[in-house]
């Protein structure tokens, strides 16, 4: 399989006005955004991801959870094109992200179908660039005949952030406002899939509420799916239509969230519920049930 590894800038920040037109198509279904079939990642004797599979419909929102060295985040970026799967491909409206790709216009037409939100927004922003700096570096490289001050002003509109931030340093911005410029950037190359990894981990509870909120008010005004990688059962509970479960890098249960969370058909599924804090929760119970699975 050919090396199509893109570097983080090309397939978190980039993209392009030219239409790639090579790839073969797949005859996937019409409401499938993203396709991605038998997956499979080893570093060394472990095996990270194992013949991992699953759609995401236009304008879905799927859920993948599992605790850490589930596996999880390796796939996630290997949908971003940030890792190379060893087997398996996935496929963004139709066309294979597999396949090398020529020349940095390609590469970039091809980086802006999925972009990725990260955990900390600090570490993604550069400390240098005010917000809307950074906005129309982004704007410039993927449209540069828009008019960029009319996008900048939608943009800031649609995280809930407003001009006033515009001329602020990311040090200066609050933990809740940096996701929200990084939600931004993402939102401004137009992609087709936002992954979202781990995207409210490290917000306060309410700060992580309202993240939540402007993600389910961004995803009923456009066609964009999302991917959450995350371990918080709650998160999932709230944004997610379905959810896989991930453990050893394979897949253990799938099905619509719902489902899922009230009735688990798999053992480890119903451990990762009953970990979760409450009356009654017995953690020594809960860490020998775990070493028993």
């Amino acid at each position: 399989m050919p090396d199509n590894t893109e570097t983080a800038e090309d397939a978190v920040s980039a993209g392009a006005t030219t239409e790639d037109t090579g790839d073969a198509r797949y005859g996937e279904n019409a409401d499938d955004v993203l396709v991605v079939q038998g997956l499979r990642r080893s570093y060394g004797a472990v095996r990270a991801v194992d013949d991992v599979s699953f759609t995401l419909p236009h304008g879905g929102s799927l859920g993948i959870v599992g605790e850490s060295g589930s596996g999880k985040t390796t796939t996630a970026r290997i949908v971003v094109g940030l890792e190379r799967a060893d087997e398996g491909e996935v496929y963004v409206r139709g066309r294979s992200r597999t396949e090398r790709r020529r020349g940095r216009a390609q590469r970039l037409a091809r980086a802006r179908e999925v972009q990725m939100v990260f955990q900390d927004p600090l570490q993604s922003l550069d400390p240098r660039t005010s917000v809307e700096a950074a906005l129309r570096e982004t704007l410039r490289l993927h449209f540069p005949e828009r008019d960029h001050d009319r996008r900048v002003r939608e943009l800031l509109d649609q995280v809930g952030l407003g001009t006033r931030a515009a001329d602020a340093l990311p040090r200066r911005l609050s933990g809740g406002q940096r996701q929200r410029v990084a939600i931004a950037r993402a939102l401004a190359v137009e992609p087709a899939v936002l992954v979202l990894d781990e995207a409210v981990a490290a917000l306060d509870v309410s700060v992580q509420a309202q993240i939540l909120n402007l993600l389910a008010d961004i995803r009923e005004q456009t066609s964009i799916g999302y991917l959450f990688i995350t371990h918080d059962l709650g998160v999932v509970r709230c944004v997610t239509d379905d959810v896989i479960v991930m453990r050893h890098g394979a897949v253990v249960e799938a099905g619509r969230t719902a489902e899922v969370l009230a009735a688990p058909q798999h053992p480890y599924t119903r451990l990762l519920l009953e970990s979760v804090p409450r009356p009654g929760w017995d953690p020594e119970r809960i860490a020998a049930a775990r070493r028993a699975l």
